[in-house]
């Protein structure tokens, strides 16, 4: 058998492995794609959809929440399948390349064409594409450590998220204005490039508001494949391995898991209702971040309403405050008096969680009694939401990897991510159900926000005594030397040209 030009272990070394620039840049440039594109989707499906014809084919609210939903329970399910495809036949690398391709596509759907049918495409297309390569991804770095670097493991996952939420950040706030506002400025500025009919010119922000994230997608691609000569490739396992670990070790390992992602999933079906109903509850609140300031001038902005879709970026601007604060100063502190496990970590994440649903239930209440509340009551829900994913989503994340076994890290990640699909399914189903014949709802205004409260309660509550039954088996890849003469840097062959 003739040797492999990549590495299929780890080498020994303390030292941060030379792969994982290329998968964080990789990171943070597809989640600015894919948040990109996620926090629009409401806005687009009510007020930019069209049909074949030209004409207005918006959706309700309600259809638009309940198909957000489905939308991100499809881009989560699809983890399994990609898992399959890497564990079993073609490897981490290869599935994450190739479905990013598809990924690619879906995005170019979406920015040329705005009906329901180019909905349909893109969405599809995007849900197959970046639910393919998510456990790849996150295995992958796991895939870059050794024994003798383990130690350095629990950072990489939060800088690996902290780039997740960085491109998240920057799409939050970029897309809405590509969406809303870039028509009306090329007009001013750049008449000759701008449509003359005003429907046609405000047609023009969905094709820009998707096309941006397409293009930082198609770098993503291109940053992942220049790391090809410096990652790790561990091979696929084929189907045996991976049959007879789901039946051994593997099965004892799932079981372990599968209760604690259950509970998981509740979590995901409040903490997604930041991409549909707290945007639809954001429209009806006061946006302003300084009420009566002057609206001209530089920082005129300041005293007009913020787009609805970019309060989602204080999100990711929390997590790149909160992830560095939780593992520097708050789990250290508190670590001086409770021992703190994973799962007295996600415990304390759906109590957060909870509280923050209390909050948003009592501005909706607000909200139904005619008032406009401030913004910044929403601010302070998402702060306490966002604790709630850094102690929930962060610890899963690193906590799934570990307790995987070696054959099968891809198909365990890929089974934690369906909890936030089947979060999403609750959601759908929910808004289904409580949808009236007439179009009203068996849960009107705060009362839809206080059911999910309860519901965040219940769990967390009965989560308690069941993380007492958990018990925990870490593997972690194993180490072998490089090749002789193997450097770990690419030839000068390999490096792309213009």
């Amino acid at each position: 058998m003739s040797q492999s030009k990549y590495l299929t272990a780890p080498v020994p070394s303390t030292k941060m492995p030379a792969g994982i620039p290329y998968i964080i840049g990789n990171e943070a440039a597809e989640r600015f794609s894919f948040y990109g594109m996620r926090a629009l989707l409401v806005t687009f499906m009510t007020k930019f959809l069209y049909d074949a014809a030209g004409n207005a084919d918006f959706m309700t609210e309600p259809q638009a929440r309940k198909y957000f939903h489905l939308f991100v329970a499809s881009a989560y399910f699809f983890p399994l399948f990609g898992a399959i495809l890497s564990d079993v036949w073609v490897g981490k690398y290869r599935t994450i390349l190739i479905l990013s391709i598809v990924y690619c596509f879906g995005h170019l759907a979406l920015a040329l064409d705005d009906t329901r049918v180019g909905l349909i495409a893109g969405l599809g297309l995007i849900a197959i594409g970046s639910g393919g390569i998510k456990p790849c991804v996150s295995a992958h770095v796991g895939d870059q450590f050794g024994k003798s670097n383990a130690h350095l493991l629990e950072k990489v996952f939060g800088w690996f998220y902290l780039a997740i939420n960085l491109g998240a950040f920057l799409s939050t706030l970029l897309t809405p204005w590509l969406l809303n506002s870039a028509p009306t400025w090329i007009a001013a500025n750049f008449p000759q490039w701008a449509p003359s009919d005003p429907v046609q010119l405000a047609r023009l922000g969905p094709h820009l508001a998707f096309g941006v994230p397409g293009l930082l997608m198609l770098l993503a691609t291109i940053v992942f494949w220049m790391g090809r000569h410096v990652f790790v490739h561990i091979p696929p396992q084929g189907a045996a391995p991976v049959f007879r670990s789901i039946t051994g070790e593997g099965g004892w390992a799932l079981l372990r898991l599968i209760p604690l992602y259950l509970f998981v999933a509740v979590f995901w079906s409040l903490y997604d209702q930041s991409g549909s109903s707290w945007v639809l509850q954001a429209d009806k609140m006061d946006r302003r971040l300084a009420p009566g300031w002057n609206t001209s001038g530089a920082l005129g902005w300041l005293g007009q309403d913020l787009h609805t879709e970019q309060i989602q970026a204080i999100n990711p601007f929390l997590i790149l405050v909160l992830v560095p604060l939780f593992a520097y100063v708050i789990y250290p502190l508190a670590g001086k008096f409770v021992k703190l496990t994973p799962l007295r970590k996600v415990g304390a994440g759906f109590f957060a969680t909870f509280a923050a649903f209390v909050i948003a239930s009592l501005i909706q209440e607000s909200v139904d009694a005619g008032g406009r509340p401030t913004v910044y009551w929403q601010f302070l829900a998402y702060v306490i939401l966002t604790a709630g994913e850094v102690m929930v989503s962060v610890t899963c994340l690193e906590y799934s990897y570990t307790q995987a076994p070696r054959e099968m890290k891809s198909f365990i990640m890929a089974l934690y991510l369906p909890s936030v699909s089947l979060g999403n399914i609750l959601t759908s189903v929910v808004n289904d159900f409580i949808e009236n014949p007439d179009g009203t709802s068996k849960l009107e205004g705060a009362a839809y926000y206080w059911f999910f409260t309860k519901l965040m309660l219940g769990s967390a509550v009965i989560f308690i005594p069941i993380a007492s039954f958990f018990r925990e088996k870490t593997y972690l890849q194993e180490e072998r030397p490089a090749p002789p003469g193997f450097d770990g840097a690419p030839s000068a062959g390999d490096l792309p040209t213009a």
